[in-house]
């Protein structure tokens, strides 16, 4: 058997094999997906909430809400007296439930009403204080109403009552403007800051931690939506506020007003080179970037809320940032893992 000749090159290549070691890392790109959705899913929402209602809704809902209410209240008043016709004592055990029932509503939607109330109190402090600030000299007689304002708001409040005393023992040495409301932001306003900060950190741990070990579809934005709602209760009864199911909703569009007229729901490549830096964003695995980013989306709804539920607005060294709640909720993370 003849085999054909055999050709050997022996002249050398003058471009070396490239080795596997040298070649580019493949760019994984579902990391980012996350986020950016996450972020639009946010910026979304925030924009459907801050859209003010059309007065032609208002009347649509509120003419309904009317009439269901008017059936059942004569559904009801006509099977409480046929009951009574027909069984006079568990028609009467019956109408008192009814009465009861009532009742109870009554106080509930007189509890709402107060809520409510108390949130445009703290609209009006706010704006206000804002007012005052913003003024080029700030009137000694301006900033002492903020005071007085202020510290009749928080009188009922008895882990304030230290606060309150050393705020009234300093305030009448301080005859500046700026200072003064700088003494009733140090003194009132920083303790609440710490506590409220406190419980966005957890809220934005949470949300980082389910986010990266569950693997659930849908887990995260239930553990998301769940968290921010009672994080913005919690930030609220904090600054002095009251939670009710209509005032909640209120300040959830409020909150998300703000975020819209802030645009602190841009999210994406930005964020996560402040949050954690795109160097070490691209060695993380995909469900633990994930859950970074929505810990960070859910500590910014925490800073807006905080900016909401507020009497006075931030001053600049004492405004809390994003990137600083980020680090303060995974520290507290690994720290308690390694606990």
């Amino acid at each position: 058997m003849t085999q054909g000749p055999v050709v050997f090159d022996l002249e050398q290549d003058s471009q070396p094999t490239p080795s596997v070691s040298e070649a580019a890392p493949v760019p994984d790109l579902a990391p980012l997906a996350a986020p950016e959705a996450s972020a639009a899913a946010l910026e979304q929402a925030a924009l459907v909430a801050a859209r003010p209602g059309s007065r032609l809704s208002r009347w649509f809902w509120g003419i309904l809400l009317a009439l269901l209410g008017a059936v059942v209240s004569v559904a009801a008043w006509d099977f409480a007296t046929s009951l009574i016709a027909r069984i006079p004592l568990l028609g009467w055990a019956v109408s008192a439930g009814l009465v009861l029932l009532l009742a109870l509503a009554v106080i509930m939607l007189a509890r709402e009403g107060l809520a409510i109330a108390r949130l445009h109190r703290v609209d009006d402090l706010r704006n206000r204080a804002a007012q005052v600030r913003a003024a080029q000299r700030v009137d000694i007689s301006d900033a002492r109403q903020v005071q007085e304002r202020i510290d009749r708001f928080y009188a009922h409040r008895k882990d304030l009552s230290w606060q309150r005393a050393r705020l009234a023992e300093q305030s009448g040495e301080v005859m500046d403007g700026d200072a003064l409301l700088d003494l009733v932001e140090e003194e009132m306003l920083v303790p609440l800051d710490r506590r409220a900060l406190a419980e966005v950190e957890a809220a934005a741990r949470q949300v980082a931690m389910v986010t990266a070990l569950v693997p659930l579809a849908l887990a995260d934005v239930v553990v998301a939506l769940t968290a921010s709602v009672r994080m913005i209760r919690r930030v609220a009864e904090i600054y002095g506020g009251r939670s009710g199911l209509f005032s909640s909703w209120r300040l959830m569009r409020a909150v998300l007003a703000h975020l819209v007229a802030t645009g602190a729901v841009a999210a994406g490549d930005d964020m996560l080179e402040s949050v954690l830096g795109g160097s070490v964003l691209s060695k993380l695995s995909r469900r633990f970037g994930e859950g970074v980013v929505n810990g960070a989306l859910s500590a910014r709804v925490g800073i807006a809320a905080m900016e909401v539920c507020r009497p006075m607005p931030f001053a600049a060294h004492h405004k809390p940032s994003t990137r600083k709640v980020v680090q303060g909720a995974l520290s507290g993370l690994f720290s308690k893992r390694k606990g």
